[in-house]
């Protein structure tokens, strides 16, 4: 037997953040944008996914909430599409928990996603209607890794002799389980933090995520810091035209000292 499967030619990863109860009632809290990746992981998240306009995130809002409707699912998920150049979308995945980029989608929503979990799990049912759910400005999330991107991105482990993140604000989250001191080893996943930035809109939120980055010091490792700088400014980030191949058609930009 043959098995054959589509070929997308610089695809969106797109995906759509689910809210179920027990009672049957499904929310869909909009669309991330995760197309920013290195072996197949991201790096940066936004939310909104920018550039696809207001009817095709509520068709794939649609469309995810009816998936997970059909499964009887509850709790937080995510379904994971991707978009072509076209603006068709195809279903990739479901992940069936709370994802790292969680918090780009609650500072947009303004939902609390785990407390919103810990409520479904204790048999509350949601308080909001779909009509409810808004979103204000727009988020980014920097995972800030312990890593060489000009090797490959492969991890650095060391000690965390200066580990300084920014000044957290309305604007500013830094979430992270490590401190000066601390040891960065190779027996883990190398993402040491996770940077996300608020703004008005995009640019602001753009804006606000160079500002951080600048003043996220690190020493005694290799991280990734100065290359989220560079994505964050390159011009076809900027105009939104990300793709999953975005690092490998950018990358002599990317890679500079």
């Amino acid at each position: 037997r043959l098995y054959v499967e589509k070929y997308l030619e610089r695809c969106r990863h797109i995906e759509v953040q689910l809210l179920a109860d027990i009672y049957g009632k499904v929310l869909h809290l909009f669309t991330r944008e995760c197309s920013i990746q290195r072996r197949h992981q991201k790096i940066i998240e936004e939310c909104p996914a920018p550039t696809i306009e207001t009817r095709m995130q509520r068709t794939m809002g649609k469309t995810a909430a009816q998936g997970a409707r059909a499964l009887n699912y509850t709790g937080v998920g995510t379904m994971e599409f991707l978009v072509d150049r076209h603006k068709n979308f195809y279903f990739l995945e479901m992940n069936t928990r709370l994802q790292v980029e969680h918090a780009i989608t609650e500072r947009v929503v303004g939902i609390d996603l785990v407390k919103a979990q810990i409520s479904v799990a204790a048999g509350t049912p949601l308080p909001w209607s779909q009509r409810q759910i808004r979103t204000t400005g727009h988020a980014i999330e920097c995972r800030i890794y312990a890593e060489n991107p000009a090797k490959n991105f492969l991890p650095s482990p060391g000690p965390l002799d200066v580990f300084q993140p920014p000044s957290e604000s309305d604007s500013v989250r830094v979430d992270t389980g490590l401190q000066e001191g601390d040891q960065v080893t190779y027996f883990y996943d190398p993402m040491i933090a996770k940077l996300i930035t608020h703004g008005t809109d995009r640019a602001h939120a753009i804006e606000n995520m160079l500002a951080a980055l600048d003043e996220f010091r690190i020493e005694g490792i290799v991280t990734n810091i100065s290359f989220l700088k560079r994505v964050m400014a390159h011009p076809a980030y900027r105009d939104g035209e990300t793709h999953t191949g975005f690092v490998d058609e950018h990358k002599a930009a990317l890679m500079e000292n």
